[in-house]
């Protein structure tokens, strides 16, 4: 059985929640400590992050390395897979959605099986697994 890694972040806030201010700090890796408001949650380019653009981050690492896995698992290699994901969230609401659109160069697979293997690899990334509360959805693009 592989021994677990836990792997952990902090987060503070000062203040009321729209005119506070706070921070995030990648504390296992010890990379880096991130200011956030509540305007970069609200508003387009306000400077600082927010926990979506993190969650965001966190799911475009995951699912490339799943794919990557996967395709590997499949006798296909891929030479390179490259993944946005963008977390929309609305106030009041919360997050509603998750949207992947990858682009992966992948020798010897046809566009059948790579979509396929894709879908299967967005449903199984555990980051996807973890959020699966929220509708996630995927484009595919097989790069030749």
């Amino acid at each position: 059985m592989p021994t677990p890694v836990t792997s952990s972040a902090n987060g503070s806030w000062n203040g009321d929640l729209t005119s506070g201010s706070g921070q995030t700090t990648l504390s296992t890796s010890g990379l880096g400590t991130f200011d956030v408001n509540w305007k970069a949650r609200t508003e387009p380019n306000a400077g600082t992050t927010n926990p979506e653009e993190l969650i965001a981050a966190a799911h475009a690492a995951c699912y490339s390395m799943a794919l990557s896995n996967e395709l590997d698992g499949n006798g296909t290699t891929p030479t390179s897979v490259r993944t946005q994901a963008d977390v929309t969230f609305v106030a009041g609401t919360g997050i509603t959605g998750i949207h992947l659109t990858t682009v992966a160069n992948v020798p010897g697979i046809s566009e059948a099986d790579f979509a396929r293997i894709a879908d299967g690899a967005k449903d199984g990334c555990p980051v996807s697994v973890a959020l699966k509360a929220t509708p996630i959805t995927l484009d595919a693009t097989l790069e030749q």
